[in-house]
C-alpha cells in the first residue's frame, strides 16, 4: 500500500495552484481507478473535493438522475488522488456479508475472504456503494455504527476487530435522496430509514453543462463537425427535460441521455458514416442503436421527431 501524501487541490483539479492541501496517496494501487483523459471535472466536483478536504468527514451520499455521472465523478477524483476504490452495487437481495466478507474453502481449509467494505476500512480506501437506495433499510441498518466511525467486528472471523484506517471514506450513490422515488421513473427504489440517512452529508449531482459535454464530444470525436456534436448535446438536453417532465412538448419519455449514452451515440455515428452513401442518415441510424431501441414505440417515435427537427432529413 502506498504512503499517504498531500496534493495541492487547485493544481490537481483546475491546473492553478491554490495552496489548499488535500490528502491522497503517493502512488496508485491495483484498486485505484485509471484516469480518463477525456473526463471533465464539472461543477459538482466542488462539493466532493471540499468533502475530501475535511478531516474525518461524515459519509457522503450522492443522488441524481440516471447517468448523471455520480460514480464516475468519484472514480475520477480518486484516480487523481491515487485513492483505492472498493465498490459494491445495491439490490433488494443484498445481505450484510456481501459487504464485509464470508467464509470460503481454500486448499481444503475454511478461510475468511474480506468483502469490499472490510478491504476499504483496512487499506484506507474509498468504499463506493452504488445504488444504495435499492437495498432494504433493515439490511442497511447494520452499517449505522460503521457510518458513525466505530470499528467493525466480524463474528464469522473469530471476532476480528477492524479499526477503520484514518484515510477510509464511505460514499453512497443513488437515484433518490433516500425519501423514495416520487417520479415513478426508478423501479425498486426504497424509502430509507431516517436514522440511517441522518448520518450522511447529501449532495445532488446533475448532468454536466452543455459546454462541458460539447467539449467532451469535440475532444473524443474530432472527425465529427462541431455543429453536429453541439446539436447532439442539444438533443440530449431536450430529451432530459422530457424525461424529467420539465417540458410539455411531448409526454414524458421513459428513457434519457446519460453522458455515457451521448458518447455512445457519437461513436456509432462515426462508425455508421458509410451509410450516408446509401441515403441513410448516420446520426439518426446511430440514435436508434444508442438509445431509441430501448424506448417504447411511442417514446421512440417522439424521440425520432425531436431528432429530425434538429437533424432534418434532406433528399436530393
Amino acid at each position: 500500500m502506498a504512503h499517504p501524501r498531500t496534493f495541492d487541490a487547485g493544481l490537481l483539479f483546475s491546473g492553478k495552484s491554490s495552496g489548499t492541501k488535500i490528502m491522497g496517496y503517493a502512488a496508485p494501487s491495483e484498486y485505484t481507478p485509471s484516469v480518463d483523459p477525456y473526463y471533465t471535472l464539472h461543477n459538482e466536483v466542488r462539493d466532493v473535493v471540499v468533502w475530501f478536504l475535511m478531516p474525518s468527514p461524515d459519509p457522503l451520499y450522492l443522488f441524481g438522475s440516471v447517468g448523471a455521472g455520480k460514480s464516475s465523478l468519484i472514480r475520477q477524483i480518486a484516480a487523481r488522488l491515487n485513492y483505492p476504490v472498493f465498490e459494491a452495487n445495491g439490490h433488494d437481495r443484498l445481505e450484510f456479508p456481501d459487504l464485509i466478507g464470508h467464509l470460503a474453502v481454500h486448499e481444503g481449509s475454511m478461510v475468511f475472504e474480506d468483502g469490499p467494505l472490510t478491504m476499504a476500512m483496512k487499506q484506507g480506501g474509498i468504499f463506493l456503494f452504488n445504488e444504495i437506495d435499492l437495498c432494504s433499510p433493515a439490511t442497511l441498518a447494520g452499517l449505522n455504527t460503521i457510518l458513525d466511525g466505530s470499528p467493525l467486528c466480524i463474528a464469522e472471523n473469530n471476532g476480528e476487530l477492524i479499526v477503520p484506517d484514518p484515510m477510509f471514506r464511505f460514499i453512497a450513490t443513488a437515484n433518490s435522496n433516500g425519501a423514495s422515488d416520487e417520479t415513478g421513473l426508478y423501479q425498486g427504489v426504497l424509502r430509507q430509514n431516517l436514522a440511517f440517512m441522518d448520518r450522511f452529508i447529501v449532495t445532488e449531482i446533475t448532468y454536466p453543462s452543455r459546454q462541458v459535454e460539447c467539449g467532451i464530444l469535440h475532444r473524443m470525436f474530432p472527425v465529427l463537425p462541431t455543429e453536429v456534436t453541439d446539436k447532439m448535446v442539444d438533443l440530449a438536453n431536450d430529451v432530459r427535460k422530457n424525461f424529467m417532465g420539465a417540458s410539455s412538448a411531448h409526454d414524458a419519455l421513459e428513457v434519457t441521455f446519460s453522458t455515457r449514452t451521448l458518447i455512445r451515440w457519437a461513436k456509432l455515428t462515426v462508425a455508421f458514416q458509410p451509410l450516408a452513401r446509401q441515403g441513410i442518415s448516420p446520426v439518426l441510424y446511430a440514435l436508434d442503436r444508442a438509445l431509441g431501441f430501448r424506448a417504447s414505440a411511442p417514446s421512440r417515435m417522439a424521440l425520432r421527431e425531436m431528432a429530425e427537427r434538429i437533424f432534418p432529413i434532406t433528399t436530393d
